[in-house]
């Protein structure tokens, strides 16, 4: 398990070096390096602490598989959207399109680290956490901190870290691009609230109690 997630992250880390700097045609995107920082030494940190604490919980998120055709697009999709945004802001970097001012992508680098803090707490309340849209056996409907605010407060949190990367990236082009994710989301809570409405009990009465899916008094 320690290898596996040691080699995913390494892979993580030289695609993404790849995707801001050969687009970027220098070593010199600054607002690249700062948002590798942002991303991959709290996901360090997360899985250190996973393997130390949770080994199940980790091995559990590196071995899921996506199950039905609406997952397996959704993480495609996203994963597309990625590429896209990086390369554009590379791009953007490198002939100067349209670069945000560094207050921005300051103000960005904070609400990214925020989202991640917010993930962790997500994953501190709710042991059944899952990358893929399942019900376990024994699982009961978790109402406690975040999730007394929102019904998904993990897709609340990747969501703010996804929208504040292009702006890490100084990129308002990438940012835009970046957007798409959010119909993708709403797609996939649809999908995963119809199989808790019907596998998990309590689910439609938690669904009573707090109102909003992704964002409050929004959606």
């Amino acid at each position: 398990m320690f290898v596996e997630a040691s080699l995913k992250y390494a892979t993580g880390l030289l695609g993404v070096g790849l995707m801001l700097f050969l687009p970027a045609g220098s070593l010199g995107f600054w607002q690249g390096w700062l948002l590798m920082g942002t991303l991959f030494v709290p996901m360090f940190i997360a899985g250190v602490v996973l393997v130390v604490k949770s080994p199940e919980l980790l091995r559990k998120r590196l071995s899921a598989k996506e199950r039905n055709a609406t997952e397996r697009g959704v993480v495609k999709l996203s994963g597309l959207l990625f590429v896209a945004s990086f390369v554009v802001a590379g791009l953007n970097w490198r002939y100067g399109w349209l670069l945000l001012p560094d207050w921005a992508v300051w103000v960005a680098a904070a609400i990214l680290l925020l989202s991640y803090l917010a993930y962790a707490e997500v994953m501190r309340e709710n042991a059944y956490l899952s990358r893929i849209v399942e019900v376990a056996k024994g699982q009961c409907v978790v109402d406690t901190g975040l999730y007394g605010v929102v019904r998904h407060p993990m897709y609340t949190a990747t969501t703010l870290l996804f929208l504040a990367m292009p702006i890490v990236l100084a990129s308002p082009i990438s940012f835009l691009v970046m957007l798409l994710y959010i119909p993708l989301i709403i797609l996939r809570i649809n999908d995963e609230e119809a199989l808790l409405l019907r596998e998990l009990e309590g689910y439609a009465d938690y669904c009573q109690r707090v109102k909003y899916r992704l964002i409050p008094f929004v959606y």
